[in-house]
C-alpha cells in the first residue's frame, strides 16, 4: 500500500512537473516573439520571472521579498511598465540557478487580489532593459509637493458635505467613475461649457480662503478663481482625458489633490505622453501650453505604476525598469479652481480652440467608400495608437457576459469577435477560447497574456460557421461604418 501510494504521489508530481515545463516552454515564446530575448538552457545569472511583473499585478516589495529569500543578493531588478515579467540579475550563475530552482512554479498573491505563478528561465546577463528615455514635465505644467499641511486637508475635506442636496448653494453629480460637486458656477457636462449668466448662489468654500491667496502671494494666480469643482475617486475610478474648455475658463488652473496618491496621464496632439505622479497635498498647476493643448486624465485603474526610490515623490513617471513598483490607489478628493472667462479665448492654440474653430455641421457619408474611409481613420486608426491605453483600461469583464462564458462546459470552443486586449479569452479556463480583432496591437497585446488570437475584420471572419458551441460580441458594432 505504501510504495503505491508513494507511486502515485509520484505520478501526479510528474503531471504538475510538465504543467509547469509547458507553461515555461510558452513563457519563453512569448518572451523571444515580443522582446527578442532567447532563454538559455543552462544556468545564467540573469532570471526572467515571467508571470511575475507589474502588468500582472506583482510588485516589486513582493518579488524582491521572495528573490531575496534565504539571504540571495539581488544585483538589479528590471520590471517594464505593464508587461507580466522581471528580470533579476545576480552575482554568479550559481546564485541565478539557486532563485531559478527557488522560484520556479512558486505561487503568490498579486496586488489585486488573484494568485500567480511564477516560471522562471534564464537568460544571457546582456539583457539591459535599464535604459528609458527620459521625459520632461509638459510647458507650463508644474507640481507643488505639500502645498497644504495635513491640518489644512482635513479642513478641506470636511468642508465637502456629500450627502447635501441643497442644489441652491452647490451642484452635485453622480457620474459613472466618480461623483463630483460644483461652487460658484455649474459646469455642465452636456455641453462641456458653464453657464456663466447662472452662478451659484454661494461662491466658493471659505476654507478655500487661505489656499487661494497663498497662491496669489506665491505667483501662481493673479486673480481669485471663482469656479470650483471637486471631484472624489474610489479605487478603480478616473476621468477621461481632456482639455478644460477654451471659452469657458481663464488661462491658469489650479487642482489641489487630498487623501491619497494618484497617476495623471497627459497626452500632446502629436501622440507624445508623460504620466505625473500627483502625490496627496500637492497642488498641479496647468498654464500656457500644458493647459491649452495637452489633454490630462486618470486611467481608472487599482494600481499605478510609480517610481520605487522614496525620493520621487512627484514629478514625471521616466519609466525606469529598474525603478518602478506599484502604488495602490486609495479614496483621492481633487479640488480644481478655475476663473471663468468673459470675452473669447484668443490662446496661440487655434486648432484646438473652440472660440477660434469654425465650426461645421456634421455630415453624413454619402458613398460607401466615404464611410469605409471614415472607419479606417476614426477607428482603425485611433485603436493603433491607444492600444496600450485602451487595454489598461479594460480589465473587468461585463457581469453577464462573464455568467454566460462560466456555464460553457469544459469541452466547448468559444469564440469571441472583436476580442480587444482579451478580457473575456480567459474567464472560463476550461473552454478553449478564440479571439479575433482589426487592432494588430491589441492582437499583440492577447498573444503577450497567453491568449489565441487573430487579426482580421469583424465583417469578414476566417472561421468555419457552425464549428464553435458559443460566440461574443462584446461592443463592437457601433463601431461599423456600413450596414
Amino acid at each position: 500500500m505504501e510504495a503505491r501510494a508513494q507511486s502515485v504521489q509520484s505520478a501526479r508530481r510528474s503531471k504538475e512537473d510538465k504543467k509547469l515545463l509547458k507553461r515555461q516552454i510558452k513563457a519563453s515564446h512569448t518572451l523571444l516573439k515580443h522582446e527578442g530575448i532567447t532563454t538559455a538552457s543552462e544556468p545564467t545569472q540573469c532570471v526572467v520571472v515571467c508571470n511575475g511583473g507589474l502588468g500582472n499585478g506583482v510588485s516589486r516589495e513582493q518579488l524582491m521579498a521572495v528573490l531575496t529569500e534565504g539571504g540571495a543578493v539581488v544585483e538589479s531588478l528590471l520590471m517594464p511598465p505593464n508587461k507580466p515579467y522581471s528580470f533579476a540579475s545576480f552575482a554568479s550563475p550559481q546564485d541565478g540557478r539557486s532563485a531559478q530552482t527557488r522560484c520556479h512554479g512558486r505561487t503568490l498573491q498579486a496586488n489585486d487580489g488573484h494568485r500567480v505563478t511564477l516560471y522562471c528561465s534564464y537568460v544571457l546577463p546582456a539583457v539591459d532593459r535599464g535604459v528609458c528615455e527620459c521625459v520632461s514635465l509638459p510647458p507650463g505644467l508644474c507640481v507643488l509637493e505639500d502645498f497644504v499641511s495635513p491640518e489644512e486637508e482635513s479642513q478641506l475635506l470636511d468642508a465637502v458635505n456629500w450627502t447635501s442636496h441643497d442644489d441652491d448653494v452647490t451642484t452635485r453629480r453622480e457620474l459613472k467613475h466618480r461623483r463630483v460637486k460644483h461652487y460658484g458656477y455649474e459646469f455642465r457636462y452636456d455641453n462641456n461649457n458653464v453657464d456663466k449668466d447662472k452662478p451659484l448662489p454661494e461662491g466658493l468654500p471659505s476654507e478655500c480662503d487661505a489656499v487661494l491667496q497663498r497662491c496669489v502671494c506665491d505667483g501662481l494666480i493673479s486673480v481669485l478663481p471663482d469656479q470650483l469643482t471637486v471631484n472624489q475617486y474610489e479605487s478603480g475610478q478616473g476621468i477621461p482625458p481632456h482639455v478644460d474648455t477654451h471659452s469657458a475658463f481663464e488661462d491658469t488652473i489650479l487642482s489641489l489633490g487630498l487623501g491619497a496618491k494618484t497617476v495623471m496621464d497627459f497626452r500632446h496632439p502629436d501622440g507624445r505622453s508623460v504620466s505625473i505622479v500627483h502625490p496627496a497635498r500637492s497642488l498641479l498647476v496647468m498654464k500656457g501650453e500644458s493647459r491649452y493643448l495637452w489633454t490630462h486624465g486618470i486611467t481608472p485603474r487599482k494600481f499605478d505604476v510609480v517610481p520605487a526610490s522614496a525620493a520621487e515623490r512627484s514629478g514625471v513617471v521616466n519609466f525606469d525598469p529598474s525603478d518602478l513598483t506599484l502604488n495602490q490607489r486609495g479614496t483621492r478628493t481633487s479640488f480644481t479652481f478655475r476663473k471663468i472667462r468673459h470675452t473669447p479665448c484668443d490662446c496661440a492654440y487655434p486648432s484646438v480652440c473652440d472660440s477660434q474653430r469654425p465650426s461645421s455641421p456634421p455630415c453624413l457619408p454619402v458613398a460607401r467608400s466615404d464611410a469605409c474611409r471614415l472607419e479606417e481613420q476614426y477607428v482603425h486608426r485611433v485603436y493603433e495608437e491607444i492600444s496600450a491605453h485602451f487595454s489598461s483600461t479594460r480589465h473587468a469583464p461585463w457581469p453577464r457576459v462573464r455568467d454566460f462564458l462560466l456555464t460553457l462546459p469544459s469541452d466547448a470552443i468559444m469564440a469571441d469577435i472583436g476580442c480587444g486586449n482579451g478580457k473575456y479569452l480567459g474567464i472560463n479556463p476550461q473552454a478553449f477560447s478564440l479571439g479575433c480583432d482589426r487592432s494588430v496591437n491589441l492582437v499583440s497585446i492577447c498573444a503577450e497574456r497567453g491568449f489565441h488570437s487573430v487579426v482580421c475584420d469583424a465583417l469578414s471572419v476566417p472561421l468555419r460557421s457552425s464549428a464553435f458551441d458559443a460566440v461574443i460580441s462584446i461592443a463592437v458594432i457601433h463601431h461599423f461604418s456600413t450596414q
